[in-house]
C-alpha cells in the first residue's frame, strides 16, 4: 500500500528503485587494559591507522575532484589533528588499546563539537565517520560505507559522510535519503554537485525495509513507499518533461519577457570550473577561497600559490563576472594561524572579516594576489567580504582593497540580519551586496544549519528570510547598485523566481542546478515573479509561502 513521507528535498530529480541501507557503524571496542610495555606498540598502531585513513580520504578526494575534494581534505586534517592524536597517546599510555584510545579520544572531541553550537556541531557526522574508519582499520573489519550492489538502488542512511557521498556512482545510486542533515549539510551540497536526487531530514527513514521500492522526489522532499503504478508513471512523466525542458533551455538567464537574471556558479577552486562552464554559467557568483587555505591550517598559502589558483578561475570566464569571497575562516573552517582556539561559540565570535581585520597581513596578501591575478585578463572581478555586520566593517574592507591597489568592485555579504536591516548604510561604502542565505537563515532563526531537527527554520522559504532579502534588494535598487544571492536558496528553481520578484539581480548556485533554474525562469514574466514574491511574503510559514508562490505562477 502506497504511503507518503516528507523530508527536505535538497537535490532535484526523481529516483525510483529498491532500498539499500548504509553499512552499519563500527561497534564500540572493548575497554580492556594492556600492559605498560605494550603502550608504545599500540601508539604506533594508532598512528599508522590514522595516517592510512587520512591518506585514503585524500585519495578519495583526488578521485572525486571539485568541492568534494576540499571537503575530504578537511576531513583528513580532522583525523590528523595534533591535539586529538596527543589525547590518543595519553589514553594508550595509561592502559587503553589503540582502538579504545581512538574511540574514547574521539568521543571526548565529539562532545566538545556537539556543545559548540552553530557550525561546529555540524561536523559531528564527519568526525564520527573518521573515527569509524580508523577503528575499523584497527579491528580488521570492513569499512562502513555504501553497500555493494550490481543493480541500481536508492540508498538510505542515518547520515552520509562526505567520503561516501563524494564517490557515489550515479549509475548505481539512483538517489539517497538520510534521517539527519539539512539543506546546507555537506551531503546536500555534494548531492547537488553530483546531480543525484536527494532528500534529507526524514525521521524514520531507516525503518523502511531493505528491498522496498520507493520513489524519491528530490525537489519536493516527498518519498512514496511502495508507489502505485499510477504514481510511478506520473513521476516518470514529470521527470521526462523536466529533462526535455532542460535540454531546450540555453543561453543567459532571463524571464520570459526578457528581464535578465545572470546565472552564476558557486566554486571552490579551479577543479569546479569545468562543470560550471558546461552548465552555461555566466560567471562565478561565489568563489570560496577558503578551500585554498585549508590545504595547510598552519600557515597561509604563498602569494604565488594564490595567484595561480585565482588566475585559473578568472581565465575561464572571459568577459564574464567573477565574484571572489575573501577568506571566510572560523566556525567550521578553523585555521591555526588565524582563528582563536578557545572561543565558546565560534560561529558568533571572530570569524570571516573579523578574523581578517585582526590579521591585516593575511588580508593584504590575498588582495594583492587577486590584483596580480587579474592583470591583463578581460574579466570583471568583484571582491566581497564575509560576515559584514555594519557600515564600519564595510568601510574597513573597502579601505583595505584600495590600499592593496585592487582594481575591482568591492562588495559585502549579507549573512547577518543587521546587514540586511542597514543595507543602505553599508552600500555607502561598497558597490554591491551578495546574500548568503544559508548563514542569514542560521543567524535569523538561531537554527544551526547542520542540524536536521531545526531544518524547518533553515528553510529558505521562511517569510522572515524573504523579508530580509527584500530589504537588501530594495536598498540596492535605491542606491543604483546590485544585490545577488549566492546561498543555496538560489538553487531552488521556484524560489529563484521569487527571489527575482523580490528584486535580486543575479543568482549563484552549484553548477548542476543552473539548467533547472534557467528553464524555470524562462517560463514566467517578471510581473508573475513579483506577484509570487508578494504572495510568499504574505504568509506565515515556509510551507505556506511555497504553496502561495506556486499557486500564483501556475495561474490558480
Amino acid at each position: 500500500m502506497e504511503t507518503t513521507l516528507r523530508g527536505v528535498g535538497v537535490s532535484h530529480g526523481v529516483a525510483i528503485g529498491e532500498v539499500r541501507h548504509m553499512g552499519t557503524a563500527v561497534l564500540e571496542p572493548p575497554a580492556k587494559q594492556i600492559p605498560e610495555e605494550e603502550a608504545e606498540r599500540e601508539q604506533g598502531r594508532a598512528r599508522q591507522a590514522v595516517e592510512a585513513v587520512a591518506a585514503d580520504l585524500i585519495a578519495r578526494g583526488n578521485l572525486a575532484g571539485g568541492e568534494a575534494q576540499h571537503v575530504l581534505e578537511a576531513q583528513a586534517m580532522m583525523a590528523q589533528d595534533p591535539e586529538l592524536i596527543a589525547d590518543v597517546d595519553r589514553r594508550i599510555a595509561v592502559g587503553s588499546t589503540a582502538e579504545r584510545g581512538i574511540y574514547d579520544a574521539f568521543a571526548a572531541y565529539r562532545a566538545l563539537l556537539a556543545n559548540a553550537g552553530e557550525y561546529l556541531a555540524g561536523r559531528v557526522a564527519d568526525l564520527d565517520d573518521v573515527r569509524n574508519r580508523i577503528v575499523a582499520r584497527l579491528l580488521g573489519v570492513p569499512m562502513p560505507g555504501v553497500p555493494d550492489s550490481d543493480e541500481p538502488y536508492v540508498l538510505i542512511a542515518r547520515d552520509l559522510a562526505p567520503a561516501d557521498t563524494a564517490l557515489l556512482d550515479p549509475t548505481l545510486v539512483l538517489g539517497f535519503v538520510t534521517e539527519e542533515g539539512g539543506p546546507t549539510s555537506h551531503s546536500a551540497i555534494l548531492a547537488r554537485a553530483l546531480g543525484v536526487p536527494a532528500v534529507v531530514a526524514l525521521p524514520g527513514a531507516g525503518e523502511i525495509a531493505e528491498g522496498t521500492v520507493v520513489a524519491v522526489d528530490g525537489s519536493t522532499g516527498e518519498i512514496f513507499v511502495e508507489p502505485s503504478d499510477e504514481k510511478r508513471a506520473e513521476m516518470e512523466s514529470a521527470a521526462a518533461a523536466r529533462k526535455a525542458a532542460l535540454s531546450a533551455s540555453t543561453g543567459p538567464g532571463a524571464t520570459s519577457d526578457g528581464h535578465k537574471v545572470p546565472l552564476l556558479a558557486n566554486v571552490g577552486g579551479p577543479a569546479d570550473v569545468p562543470a560550471a562552464v558546461a552548465a552555461g554559467a555566466e560567471g562565478v557568483g561565489l568563489f570560496r577561497t577558503e578551500f585554498l587555505f585549508l590545504d595547510d591550517s598552519k600557515q597561509a598559502p604563498t602569494e604565488a600559490k594564490q595567484i595561480a589558483a585565482y588566475r585559473a578561475v578568472l581565465e575561464a570566464f572571459p568577459e564574464g563576472r567573477v565574484v571572489v569571497r575573501v577568506l571566510d575562516a572560523g566556525a567550521d573552517k578553523p585555521l591555526d594561524f588565524l582563528t582563536p582556539a578557545d572561543e565558546p561559540n565560534p560561529a558568533l565570535g571572530v570569524r570571516g572579516l573579523r578574523s581578517l581585520l585582526d590579521h591585516p597581513d593575511v588580508l593584504r596578501t590575498q588582495l594583492t594576489a587577486l590584483s596580480k591575478a587579474v592583470e591583463g585578463l578581460p574579466v570583471y572581478l568583484e571582491v566581497m567580504a564575509p560576515m559584514v555586520a555594519d557600515r564600519a566593517d564595510a568601510k574597513a574592507f573597502a579601505d583595505a582593497c584600495r590600499e592593496a591597489g585592487l582594481q575591482a568592485k568591492f562588495g559585502a555579504m549579507v549573512e547577518i540580519p543587521s546587514a540586511a536591516l542597514r543595507a543602505r548604510s553599508i552600500l555607502q561604502e561598497v558597490e554591491f551586496l551578495s546574500l548568503g542565505t544559508n548563514d542569514l537563515a542560521q543567524y535569523t532563526f538561531a537554527a544551526d544549519r547542520q542540524v536536521g531537527a531545526v531544518s524547518r527554520l533553515q528553510d529558505p522559504w521562511q517569510p522572515a528570510l524573504l523579508d530580509l532579502v527584500a530589504l537588501s534588494a530594495d536598498a540596492a535598487r535605491a542606491e543604483g547598485k546590485s544585490c545577488g544571492v549566492c546561498g543555496e536558496a538560489a538553487a531552488d528553481p521556484l524560489l529563484a523566481c521569487v527571489l527575482t520578484g523580490l528584486g535580486v539581480t543575479s543568482l549563484s548556485m552549484g553548477a548542476a542546478s543552473i539548467p533547472y533554474v534557467r528553464a524555470t525562469l524562462a517560463k514566467y514574466t517578471l510581473a508573475q515573479c513579483e506577484r509570487a514574491a508578494s504572495a510568499a511574503r504574505a504568509t506565515d510559514s515556509a510551507d505556506e509561502a511555497r504553496v502561495a508562490a506556486q499557486a500564483v505562477l501556475s495561474g490558480e
